[in-house]
């Protein structure tokens, strides 16, 4: 399908890459299809809850990369994919998937999407979006405290355990792979309005 344009969002856990994508899908709306790279987290069946929950889930071997990448090639094919839920409780995967349509616009999210080359091959734009440590873990915190159940102690050990750590050995270095630096996500209005435009002409041209 030609007239499918995709672009990489990626950035630091709290960045402020899901801020920006709302304000892309309200604007594209029904021309808008998600893939995210937490759903594809590899599901370590064949370990106990006690063993998966002491495992590095901020490195790029944490991730089913290989398995997005087929998913994304089918979507820019034309084809809908059976994408894999993740439950955070149980650092696994559930028995459910979810249907992912192809659309004009695929936007693909992840901390660690642009790390991989072979994935960042199949992206026509890619966006990093860049914010100040101290506020990534604050917003770390009310996330996952809030919405994934977890307590401050285990927040923040898991932060200076491996996801400070990761950032810096993975994350940040891979923003050089950016065709775009978004400072503060969604909030940056000018930014905002140059994507919109460019997503735009795209779907204009096709």
């Amino acid at each position: 399908m030609s007239n499918i344009i995709v672009l990489g969002i990626a950035g630091g856990s709290g960045s402020g890459k899901t801020t920006l994508m709302k304000n892309l899908i309200a604007r594209f709306q029904d021309d808008v299809t998600v893939l995210s790279h937490d759903n594809y987290y590899r599901p370590y069946d064949e370990l106990t809850i006690e063993e998966r929950r002491k495992l590095n889930y901020d490195h790029p071997d944490a991730f089913d990369t290989d398995m997005m990448i087929g998913h994304l090639k089918e979507l820019k094919a034309g084809h809908s994919i059976e994408c894999p839920v993740y439950d955070y409780a149980t650092y696994s995967r559930t028995s459910e998937t979810v249907t992912v349509e192809p659309r004009k616009v695929i936007l693909v999210e992840g901390i660690l999407i642009f790390e991989n080359h072979a994935l960042c091959d199949q992206m026509d734009i890619k966006i990093f979006v860049d914010t100040d440590a101290d506020v990534r873990l604050i917003r770390r915190i009310r996330r996952d405290v809030a919405k994934r159940g977890r307590s401050l102690d285990s927040v923040l050990g898991q932060y200076l355990a491996t996801v400070k750590p990761m950032h810096e050995q993975f994350v940040e270095p891979s923003k050089k792979n950016a065709d775009l630096v978004v400072l503060e996500g969604g909030k940056n209005l000018v930014a905002l309005e140059m994507i919109i435009d460019r997503i735009q002409r795209h779907i204009d041209s096709n």
